[in-house]
């Protein structure tokens, strides 16, 4: 962020001084509510009304214009028909920024055109405002607790309603910051992201958005995030058709599929969280501060008093892709010792027994998980439900661990409905996260024993390549190896590029994206009346431009290439190739540019991987030539993204011999249209 952005964007957030535009003593209004949160702050608060000469102790001015002084930010609580002659007159006045609380809805352009030229920051429109609890201003439009928790924790959303309801999760995390951002027509997600980094009382970020702005900016304040050792958890809503179409409607602006979400997320070490519930568990388990001494492992480990619910945990964490971590020598003995006859020392453990101290043994054994070097985070996995003779020996157990090692503790409720209150408090109490959900609780576990997130960073030299050049050729200049090929569209030319490049060879029809799909590929061809025969066919019912091909050798078909988001820009994609594109829908997305390390990780996550290694007595493949593909077009995707809106190599033949495109699919960007 420019130094005049930043500071206009400080200005707002750390506002000495506030105008309520639209301030009213009606009960219930929405300008009363505007005046009781600014009341409720530290900023100094001038009224603007030209109805009213004072509301309670305060003098209202009739205008803006009419004030002693240059406020820091303006709410305007005004109908959209007076918004834009407000936020003009609030940039006369030598307002610093603005909140609008209205919709803006066709003053969009106008509203950003005020606000540059007056080099203002805004908050919204559609939105309800802020609350900084670092200095104690509260911009809102809208009634929220106060005060409202105080914590480490900046929340970003474009949901009101998320807002609102974070505000009140009663949760183990509190706010330094929260800002309903609304639509982001001038201040957007990177900019506030920036300012909280610049507030070094800030231990955790949260962002739930429903659209992504600025994403060149917003991806270097992530990775600075990164950096510096500040967890991001980002909800993301938009990432189905319906979902879209929705975000669309609301914003005005398009979203990413989940999927290019998720390759942005992994390109700047964000966490994604799938919704609410698992964005409150994740915060109220980062906000406790405690940290793995393995970190970056992704394990858990998890105690439980129940056989049937540890089943229960383990399938469950089956199905979300969350590994257990394999206990060591040491911890099994030390464990073993430990559990009634029967009871098996594993993870996860169930300690259910009788006779034993409840207390005494549950802590011995979550310090012995705790204390192990392949486990990341550890939970003791019961419902807090209410103990009618008083029983707190599992709280007791958890608290008694906690005061012993800062490595990460949890509680994992499976229904939050059950859980006792006063029992949940005093864990919290004791910095201790009571997550309250199996689902949610696990995936938060698995967020925290996987951070930091490894972030792929390779060292690429910026080059920009030939641009004219596309098909074969493209592929050729990035280093992609492709199978000899001649153009054809005649009898004779077809004869004579198969005697060129050598028998056998492949035949396939020019100008169509799905050849197959229509018959437009022969294979196999052997001599020139073979040839001859499959040429007049396929010249007949698609056309005489062809192109003759070598054969590849026999192999496994992946796609490679990239397509460019309208939000995120060029994204690398890699499927299982041929025919099975859309069939299998098995494919992976990343953002360019990628290392050999990352490009094996999606080779990795392919459901086809193992018949990349031989399957059913098939010789392995050469994955090393494979990833040396997917490498240079990611190489082409960074370089050429702004050139090509797709670039697609499918099938690439993997064959133990090495990788070669067999066919290639280039689109390229439409050139802006003049009027």
């Amino acid at each position: 962020m420019d130094e005049a952005r930043r500071a206009a964007v400080a200005a707002m957030l750390g506002a000495r001084s506030v105008a309520v535009v639209g301030a009213s003593a009606r009960a219930g209004s929405f300008g009363e509510r505007m005046v009781t949160e600014a009341l409720r702050g530290s900023a100094r608060v001038h009224l603007v009304n030209p109805r009213y000469h004072r509301i309670g102790e305060l003098a209202c001015a009739s205008a803006l214009s009419d004030l002693d002084e240059p406020v820091d930010v303006a709410l305007l609580g005004v109908p959209d028909s007076a918004l834009l002659d407000q936020l003009r007159a609030a940039a006369d006045a030598g307002a610093r920024s603005a909140v609008l609380f209205g919709s803006a809805h066709g003053l969009r352009d106008e509203v950003r055109t005020v606000a540059a030229d007056a080099g203002m920051a805004v908050c919204g429109a559609g939105c309800m405002g802020f609350v900084n609890n670092a200095v104690g201003v509260r911009a809102l439009g809208y009634l929220e607790p106060d005060p409202v928790p105080h914590g480490s924790v900046t929340l970003v959303t474009h949901s009101g309603s998320a807002f609102s309801t974070l505000l009140r999760a009663n949760r183990g995390f509190g706010f330094r910051l929260a800002v309903s951002s609304g639509q982001e027509l001038v201040t957007d997600t990177a900019d506030y992201i920036d300012y909280a980094l610049d507030d070094p009382g800030t231990g955790i970020i949260a962002l739930l958005m429903e659209t992504p702005r600025s994403v060149t900016r917003l991806r270097r304040s992530l990775l600075r995030a990164a950096e510096r050792g500040v967890p991001v958890v980002v909800l993301t809503v938009g990432g189905s058709p319906r979902g879209r179409a929705m975000v669309a409607a609301h914003s005005g602006a398009l979203a990413g599929e989940g999927a290019a979400w998720q390759a942005f997320c992994a390109s700047t070490g964000a966490v994604r969280v799938g919704d609410m519930a698992e964005l409150a568990d994740t915060l109220e388990l980062f906000a406790a501060g405690r940290r793995s001494h393995r970190r970056g492992s992704g394990r858990i480990a998890t105690v439980h008093d129940s056989g049937a619910e540890r089943a229960l945990t383990a399938d469950l964490a089956h199905e979300l892709g969350i590994e257990f971590a394999t206990l060591s020598e040491a911890t099994v003995a030390t464990i073993g010792e430990r559990l009634d006859e029967g009871l098996a020392p594993t993870n996860p453990l169930d300690v259910w027994g009788t006779g034993a101290d409840t207390r005494s043994l549950f802590a011995a054994c979550l310090r012995a998980m705790a204390d192990d070097p392949g486990v990341g985070v550890t939970a003791l996995a019961v419902d807090l439900v209410t103990e009618f003779d008083g029983d707190t020996a599992y709280a007791d157990a958890v608290v008694d661990v906690a005061k012993q090692t800062d490595l990460p503790l949890a509680v994992l409720a499976s229904v939050a409905s059950a859980i006792d209150r006063p029992t949940a408090q005093h864990l919290r109490d004791n910095g201790i996260p009571v997550l309250e959900g199996a689902r949610s609780g696990l995936a938060a576990m698995a967020h925290l024993a996987g951070w930091p997130l490894g972030i792929d960073a390779p060292e690429v030299a910026p080059q920009r390549r030939t641009t004219s050049k596309t098909g074969f050729a493209l592929l050729a200049e990035y280093g992609v190896p492709v199978v000899r090929t001649r153009t054809a569209q005649t009898h004779a030319d077809v004869c004579a590029a198969a005697a060129e490049i050598g028998y056998p060879v492949v035949l396939k029809t020019a100008g169509v994206e799905h050849k197959s799909d229509v018959g437009g590929v022969v294979l196999g061809i052997t001599h020139e009346g073979q040839l001859a025969d499959a040429y007049l066919q396929m010249s007949e019912s698609l056309g005489p431009s062809v192109a003759v091909s070598a054969m590849a050798p026999p192999g496994i078909e992946v796609s490679v290439g990239f397509v460019r988001d309208d939000a995120f820009g060029p994204l690398v994609v890699v499927a299982a190739g041929g025919t099975l594109v859309e069939l299998l829908a098995d494919r992976v997305i990343a953002c360019p540019p990628l290392s050999r390390r990352r490009a094996r990780e999606l080779v990795d996550s392919l459901r086809i991987r193992p018949l990349l290694d031989g399957w059913r007595g098939a010789p392995p493949v050469d994955v090393e030539a494979l990833i040396d593909v997917i490498v240079a077009i990611a190489t082409m995707a960074g370089e050429l993204g702004d050139v090509f809106d797709a670039v697609e190599a499918n099938p690439v033949i993997v064959s133990p011999l090495g990788a070669v495109a067999v066919d290639v699919l280039t689109v390229e960007k439409p050139s802006p249209t003049t009027t």
